[in-house]
Protein backbone atom coordinates (compact mmCIF):
# COMPACT_ATOMS: atom_id res chain seq x y z
CA UNK A 1 0.00 0.00 0.00
CA UNK A 2 2.64 2.37 0.79
CA UNK A 3 4.22 2.06 -2.38
CA UNK A 4 0.88 2.28 -4.54
CA UNK A 5 -0.32 5.54 -3.16
CA UNK A 6 3.47 6.59 -3.47
CA UNK A 7 3.50 5.81 -6.86
CA UNK A 8 0.16 8.17 -7.15
CA UNK A 9 1.34 10.94 -5.03
CA UNK A 10 -1.59 10.92 -2.49
CA UNK A 11 -2.11 9.36 0.98
CA UNK A 12 -3.85 7.14 2.61
CA UNK A 13 -6.43 8.12 5.14
CA UNK A 14 -7.63 5.65 8.00
CA UNK A 15 -11.30 6.57 9.68
CA UNK A 16 -11.54 6.02 13.01
CA UNK A 17 -14.10 3.42 14.36
CA UNK A 18 -17.49 4.11 14.90
CA UNK A 19 -17.35 7.15 12.01
CA UNK A 20 -20.60 6.98 10.80
CA UNK A 21 -20.53 10.80 9.56
CA UNK A 22 -17.24 9.31 7.26
CA UNK A 23 -17.88 6.01 6.79
CA UNK A 24 -21.82 6.58 5.59
CA UNK A 25 -20.67 7.99 2.75
CA UNK A 26 -19.47 5.01 1.27
CA UNK A 27 -22.13 2.83 3.22
CA UNK A 28 -25.13 4.72 1.94
CA UNK A 29 -23.70 3.60 -1.67
CA UNK A 30 -23.03 0.09 -0.39
CA UNK A 31 -26.84 0.14 0.41
CA UNK A 32 -28.19 1.76 -2.42
CA UNK A 33 -26.21 -0.54 -4.91
CA UNK A 34 -27.44 -3.46 -3.05
CA UNK A 35 -31.07 -2.51 -2.96
CA UNK A 36 -30.89 -1.70 -6.35
CA UNK A 37 -29.07 -3.66 -8.30
CA UNK A 38 -28.77 -6.93 -6.73
CA UNK A 39 -32.31 -8.23 -5.36
CA UNK A 40 -33.34 -10.64 -8.19
CA UNK A 41 -30.20 -11.12 -10.10
CA UNK A 42 -28.18 -14.17 -10.01
CA UNK A 43 -24.59 -14.44 -10.68
CA UNK A 44 -22.46 -17.14 -12.14
CA UNK A 45 -18.73 -15.46 -11.65
CA UNK A 46 -17.41 -12.50 -10.23
CA UNK A 47 -16.80 -11.54 -14.16
CA UNK A 48 -20.24 -12.23 -14.61
CA UNK A 49 -21.41 -9.99 -11.72
CA UNK A 50 -19.20 -7.22 -12.88
CA UNK A 51 -20.64 -7.21 -16.54
CA UNK A 52 -23.97 -7.32 -14.89
CA UNK A 53 -23.47 -4.09 -12.71
CA UNK A 54 -21.65 -2.24 -15.46
CA UNK A 55 -24.46 -2.52 -17.84
CA UNK A 56 -26.90 -1.08 -14.90
CA UNK A 57 -24.74 1.81 -14.01
CA UNK A 58 -24.80 2.10 -17.57
CA UNK A 59 -28.73 3.31 -17.13
CA UNK A 60 -28.43 4.23 -13.54
CA UNK A 61 -25.78 7.39 -14.02
CA UNK A 62 -27.90 8.81 -16.23
CA UNK A 63 -30.40 9.62 -13.53
CA UNK A 64 -30.72 13.10 -11.82
CA UNK A 65 -29.14 12.44 -8.12
CA UNK A 66 -31.98 14.02 -5.41
CA UNK A 67 -28.42 15.45 -3.65
CA UNK A 68 -26.65 16.72 -6.85
CA UNK A 69 -29.56 17.63 -8.87
CA UNK A 70 -27.60 16.56 -11.39
CA UNK A 71 -26.38 13.46 -13.73
CA UNK A 72 -23.31 11.83 -12.88
CA UNK A 73 -22.41 11.16 -16.46
CA UNK A 74 -23.03 14.98 -16.35
CA UNK A 75 -20.61 15.72 -13.56
CA UNK A 76 -17.77 13.02 -14.75
CA UNK A 77 -15.61 15.81 -16.99
CA UNK A 78 -15.87 18.06 -14.03
CA UNK A 79 -14.51 15.19 -11.77
CA UNK A 80 -11.50 14.53 -13.94
CA UNK A 81 -10.53 17.77 -14.64
CA UNK A 82 -9.58 18.18 -10.80
CA UNK A 83 -7.80 14.98 -11.19
CA UNK A 84 -4.45 14.10 -10.92
CA UNK A 85 -2.05 13.02 -14.06
CA UNK A 86 -1.29 8.63 -14.12
CA UNK A 87 2.12 8.47 -13.09
CA UNK A 88 4.53 7.48 -16.17
CA UNK A 89 4.96 4.18 -14.43
CA UNK A 90 1.97 2.05 -13.53
CA UNK A 91 1.72 1.45 -10.04
CA UNK A 92 1.97 -2.31 -8.87
CA UNK A 93 -1.40 -4.04 -8.14
CA UNK A 94 -2.67 -7.48 -6.32
CA UNK A 95 -0.50 -9.26 -4.00
CA UNK A 96 3.29 -9.99 -4.77
CA UNK A 97 5.00 -12.98 -1.95
CA UNK A 98 8.13 -14.78 -1.89
CA UNK A 99 8.20 -18.29 -0.71
CA UNK A 100 9.77 -21.86 -0.10
CA UNK A 101 7.84 -24.38 -2.08
CA UNK A 102 6.71 -27.20 0.70
CA UNK A 103 6.18 -30.88 0.48
CA UNK A 104 2.86 -29.98 -0.03
CA UNK A 105 3.62 -27.99 -3.39
CA UNK A 106 0.95 -25.73 -2.11
CA UNK A 107 0.96 -22.10 -2.22
CA UNK A 108 -1.46 -19.68 -0.04
CA UNK A 109 -2.74 -17.09 -0.94
CA UNK A 110 -5.75 -15.27 0.85
CA UNK A 111 -6.90 -17.99 2.41
CA UNK A 112 -6.62 -20.35 -0.25
CA UNK A 113 -3.74 -23.35 -1.03
CA UNK A 114 -2.90 -23.61 -4.75
CA UNK A 115 -0.68 -26.08 -6.09
CA UNK A 116 2.59 -26.03 -8.09
CA UNK A 117 4.51 -27.86 -10.38
CA UNK A 118 5.82 -30.39 -7.34
CA UNK A 119 9.43 -30.61 -9.30
CA UNK A 120 10.41 -27.02 -7.39
CA UNK A 121 9.78 -28.45 -4.08
CA UNK A 122 12.19 -26.61 -1.47
CA UNK A 123 12.80 -23.94 -4.15
CA UNK A 124 12.05 -20.22 -3.61
CA UNK A 125 9.04 -19.15 -5.99
CA UNK A 126 7.29 -15.79 -6.38
CA UNK A 127 3.48 -15.65 -6.25
CA UNK A 128 1.46 -12.76 -8.36
CA UNK A 129 -2.42 -12.57 -7.41
CA UNK A 130 -4.66 -10.36 -8.56
CA UNK A 131 -8.52 -10.02 -8.87
CA UNK A 132 -8.79 -12.69 -12.11
CA UNK A 133 -5.95 -15.09 -11.69
CA UNK A 134 -2.98 -16.72 -9.30
CA UNK A 135 0.42 -17.33 -11.12
CA UNK A 136 3.85 -18.93 -9.10
CA UNK A 137 7.32 -18.35 -11.08
CA UNK A 138 10.53 -19.53 -10.61
CA UNK A 139 13.28 -17.37 -12.23
CA UNK A 140 10.57 -15.75 -14.15
CA UNK A 141 9.29 -19.05 -15.53
CA UNK A 142 5.43 -19.57 -15.27
CA UNK A 143 5.29 -22.80 -13.02
CA UNK A 144 1.70 -22.38 -11.87
CA UNK A 145 -1.52 -20.74 -13.22
CA UNK A 146 -5.16 -20.86 -11.49
CA UNK A 147 -7.97 -19.05 -11.58
CA UNK A 148 -8.49 -16.41 -8.67
CA UNK A 149 -11.24 -17.66 -6.19
CA UNK A 150 -13.05 -15.62 -4.38
CA UNK A 151 -14.20 -18.26 -1.63
CA UNK A 152 -12.29 -18.99 1.81
CA UNK A 153 -10.25 -22.10 2.54
CA UNK A 154 -10.51 -24.24 -0.91
CA UNK A 155 -7.25 -25.96 -1.97
CA UNK A 156 -6.91 -25.30 -5.85
CA UNK A 157 -4.92 -28.40 -7.69
CA UNK A 158 -4.10 -28.76 -11.15
CA UNK A 159 -4.14 -32.71 -12.20
CA UNK A 160 -0.98 -32.39 -13.81
CA UNK A 161 0.84 -31.58 -10.91
CA UNK A 162 -0.84 -34.45 -9.10
CA UNK A 163 0.04 -37.02 -11.77
CA UNK A 164 4.11 -35.17 -11.60
CA UNK A 165 4.33 -35.60 -7.76
CA UNK A 166 2.90 -38.91 -7.87
CA UNK A 167 5.80 -39.93 -10.69
CA UNK A 168 8.67 -38.19 -8.42
CA UNK A 169 7.16 -40.69 -5.34
CA UNK A 170 7.75 -43.47 -7.45
CA UNK A 171 11.25 -42.72 -8.37
CA UNK A 172 12.08 -41.44 -5.39
CA UNK A 173 10.98 -45.54 -3.59
CA UNK A 174 12.69 -47.15 -6.45
CA UNK A 175 16.18 -48.57 -5.15
CA UNK A 176 19.11 -47.09 -6.77
CA UNK A 177 21.05 -49.68 -8.84
CA UNK A 178 24.23 -50.45 -8.70
CA UNK A 179 25.26 -48.86 -12.07
CA UNK A 180 24.46 -45.29 -10.79
CA UNK A 181 27.15 -45.78 -7.93
CA UNK A 182 29.89 -47.15 -9.88
CA UNK A 183 31.09 -43.54 -10.96
CA UNK A 184 31.39 -43.00 -7.31
CA UNK A 185 33.67 -45.90 -5.78
CA UNK A 186 37.00 -45.26 -6.48
CA UNK A 187 39.50 -48.17 -7.25
CA UNK A 188 41.92 -48.12 -4.16
CA UNK A 189 45.21 -49.18 -5.77
CA UNK A 190 45.17 -45.34 -7.31
CA UNK A 191 45.70 -44.45 -3.95
CA UNK A 192 48.79 -46.85 -3.46
CA UNK A 193 49.82 -45.40 -6.96
CA UNK A 194 49.56 -41.91 -6.05
CA UNK A 195 51.75 -42.56 -2.98
CA UNK A 196 54.38 -45.31 -4.58
CA UNK A 197 53.23 -47.37 -2.48
CA UNK A 198 52.12 -50.07 -5.77
CA UNK A 199 54.11 -53.43 -4.98
CA UNK A 200 55.24 -52.93 -1.73
CA UNK A 201 53.93 -55.67 0.77
CA UNK A 202 52.45 -53.85 4.33
CA UNK A 203 54.04 -55.71 7.56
Amino acid sequence: MPAFIGTLATKLVLLRPRDPESKGIVERKNGWFETSFMPGRSFASPADFNQQFSEWLATANQRVVRTTKAKPTDLLQADRAGMLALPPVPPVVGWRNQVRLGRDYYVSIASNDYSVDPTWIGRMVDTYADLEQVQVRLDGRLVAEHPRVWARGLTITDSAHVDTAKRLRHEFQQPRTQAASDGLVRDLADYDRAFGLEGREVS
